[in-house]
C-alpha cells in the first residue's frame, strides 16, 4: 500500500491561490463580525432591547445580521469609533500633561495639609513633619520665602519622631 504523492502537482499553483483567498476572506469576515458586535456594545444611543435584538440577528443569522447591521448603521458606527479614539487621544493628552506637571503642585499639598490640621484631622506635629516632607519632595526652591521652616531653614523647629 506505498501510494507515492506528489503534492506539487495534486495542488497547483492556482489552488494555492484559491485556498490563500478563501482564508483570507474567512479571517476578514471574523474581523467584521467582531467589529460589528463591539459596536453594537459600545453605541450609547442603543437600549438594552435593541442591543440584544441586534446581537441576536447578529449571532442567529450571521452574513444577513451583518449586513443588514453595516447597511442600517454602518455610517454611526465609522462616528462612533473615531469618537471612541479622539476621547482615547484627549485621556492620553491630559495624563501626559498631569504626569509632565509632576502631580499636584507643593501649594496644592500645604492647602490640603492645612484643611486637615483646621479640622482637627492631623496635630501640629503631624503637620510639621507632612510639611517638612513636602518641602523635602519638591526640592529647596518650594519653601523658601520668610515664612518657610523646615530642616536646615532658619527658624526651623525639628521634631524628633518617636519610631
Amino acid at each position: 500500500m506505498s501510494v507515492q504523492t506528489y503534492l506539487a502537482y495534486d495542488y497547483p499553483a492556482l489552488s494555492v491561490f484559491w485556498s490563500m483567498l478563501v482564508f483570507f476572506l474567512w479571517i476578514m469576515w471574523f474581523v467584521l463580525l467582531f467589529r460589528v458586535v463591539m459596536d453594537i456594545f459600545r453605541d450609547d444611543s442603543l437600549g438594552g432591547a435593541a442591543k440584544a435584538g441586534w446581537l441576536l440577528c447578529v449571532v442567529l443569522l450571521p452574513f444577513l445580521g451583518v449586513f443588514v447591521y453595516l447597511i442600517a448603521r454602518g455610517k454611526g458606527m465609522g462616528r462612533r469609533e473615531v469618537e471612541q479614539a479622539r476621547a482615547q487621544q484627549r485621556a492620553l493628552d491630559s495624563y501626559i500633561r498631569e504626569t509632565a506637571r509632576g502631580g499636584t503642585s507643593s501649594a496644592d499639598e500645604l492647602a490640603r495639609l492645612s484643611d486637615m490640621k483646621a479640622r482637627g484631622d492631623i496635630t501640629e506635629d503631624e503637620f510639621r513633619r507632612a510639611k517638612d516632607m513636602v518641602f523635602a519632595a519638591h526640592g529647596p526652591s518650594a519653601g523658601t520665602g520668610p515664612d518657610a521652616t523646615g530642616p536646615g531653614r532658619p527658624g526651623a523647629v525639628s521634631s524628633s519622631s518617636p519610631h
